[in-house]
């Protein structure tokens, strides 16, 4: 008996160990939409925007990562929400529930600030590669624009998942580099536990620009779309096939889009931190290229802090372009009933991937205007702020919309801390407008 109880417990912990890494593979397989969409949030524009914030005003914005996690969490869960349950993208909703004067400003709104975004990622890409590679600044945005086209028409949403999983990764340079900083922890502490509020109109300018590049119109729209090509992935080809969701179903995609916002405010406030304690620290408040930003590297890479920060940023904008571009993709087709995935073919969805072209032309134009690289990331930031309050009314009174989410409105939590977002994002705009009336 007594060898047989420890042949069991012996089988048993060999169980265990072969369970264990099925169980990882198994969680990290199911991480998808969610996660793409938070590493996405942290493109070139946002990476710009995080370094600006640290190197201009410290430490002193640390603490708007603990506020918004828990925001974006659940505006993005909500969306993924929306698609699961309604079987259709965003814009697609309001086709089909709400008036037209609803729907086009969204679908306007999203159109102006993904295609000014996309064109600061784009040049934010091309003055990184100009790091290493001295080209000439427009032949780079050419060469890049043209480069993410062609993997979006001629490649497949599969084929896209699995490379914007992997090129999460480079933006881990960003903890590295604030760790070797070697910060002063106890100022960092209190500054991230601690809001540091101004009535300066240059900090309440640099939180909206935070909030608005964290909680940004692209990610409403195409995490709802995306959560529609899981479905379709799965076989569910049909609206009727589609329509509706299981609380396992939520309970896991709840679980991803938690595990993507960790992730992008986690590289976020590292971003801060370590720009604040390389760039600020030295008195290089006013980033004005691509160079100086990539000096907030230095105590991880030395003199190839360059080279480093080149390949997050153009990571990030490889990863984030297409998700741009793609959003207004998606939303403009559902707005007009128009087929519209990434797993089609050019021909099967042609209004779709014309949209994803000419957002990414006009985006390639406005790197011909003159306008400095890191100053356009940080006002597209501003924009989306600007944007994303009305946008996110929308998305509360859609997910709390018995005739289209049946039993899965939302709760009482997802209530509050929903429509907290939308009076932090309303109050932080209406604040800098007001100072900058008195300046």
């Amino acid at each position: 008996m007594g060898k047989l109880r420890h042949d069991l417990k012996e089988a048993g912990k060999h169980a265990d160990k072969e369970a264990a890494p099925r169980r990882m593979r198994r969680f990290f397989s199911e991480l998808g939409p969610g996660l793409i969409t938070g590493a996405a949030d942290d493109d070139p524009s946002g990476i710009g925007t995080y370094s600006m914030a640290g190197a201009s005003l410290g430490f002193a914005t640390l603490w708007t990562a603990i506020l918004t996690f828990p925001l974006m969490s659940a505006i993005q869960f909500l969306c993924a929400k929306i698609g699961m349950v309604s079987g259709m993208g965003l814009a697609g909703v309001l086709r089909r529930h709400y008036s037209r004067a609803v729907l086009f400003p969204a679908v306007g709104a999203l159109l102006v600030a993904n295609t000014i975004n996309v064109g600061t990622d784009i040049g934010a890409m091309a003055s990184a590669i100009n790091l290493i590679v001295p080209i000439p600044l427009h032949w780079l945005v050419v060469a890049i624009a043209v480069l993410i086209v062609g993997v979006q028409v001629w490649g497949s949403y599969r084929a896209l998942a699995r490379i914007f999983k992997w090129l999460t990764l480079t933006l881990f340079a960003y903890v590295g580099a604030a760790i070797l900083a070697r910060p002063p922890w106890r100022e960092v502490l209190k500054a991230t536990l601690i809001p540091h509020l101004s009535w300066d109109g240059k900090y309440l300018t640099t939180l909206v620009a935070i909030l608005g590049t964290t909680i940004s119109p692209y990610l409403f729209f195409w995490q709802a779309s995306e959560e529609v090509e899981e479905e379709r992935k799965m076989g569910r080809r049909t609206l009727e096939e589609r329509e509706g969701a299981t609380y396992a179903e939520l309970k896991t995609a709840a679980w991803d889009t938690n595990v993507g916002m960790f992730f992008c405010n986690l590289i976020f406030y590292f971003v801060i931190l370590a720009a604040g304690a390389t760039l600020h620290a030295s008195g290089k408040t006013n980033i004005q290229s691509a160079a100086e930003a990539a000096q907030a590297l230095t105590p991880l890479a030395g003199r190839a802090a360059s080279l480093l920060f080149a390949f997050g940023l153009i990571g990030s904008g490889f990863l984030a372009v297409p998700v741009l571009s793609g959003s207004c993709a998606y939303a403009v087709a559902e707005a007009f009933g128009w087929e519209c995935s990434l797993d089609d073919k050019p021909h099967e969805a042609k209004h779709f991937y014309l949209i994803i072209v000419i957002s990414t032309l006009i985006g390639l134009l406005i790197n011909f205007l003159g306008i400095n690289p890191m100053a356009a990331l940080f006002w597209t930031a501003v924009i989306n702020g600007l944007i994303s309050p009305p946008l996110l009314v929308i998305i509360m009174l859609v997910s709390n919309n018995p005739r289209i989410m049946g039993d899965k409105t939302n709760s009482l939590a997802a209530k509050l801390v929903g429509w907290a977002a939308v009076a932090i994002m309303f109050a932080a705009a209406v604040a800098m407008v007001l100072t900058w009336n008195k300046q």
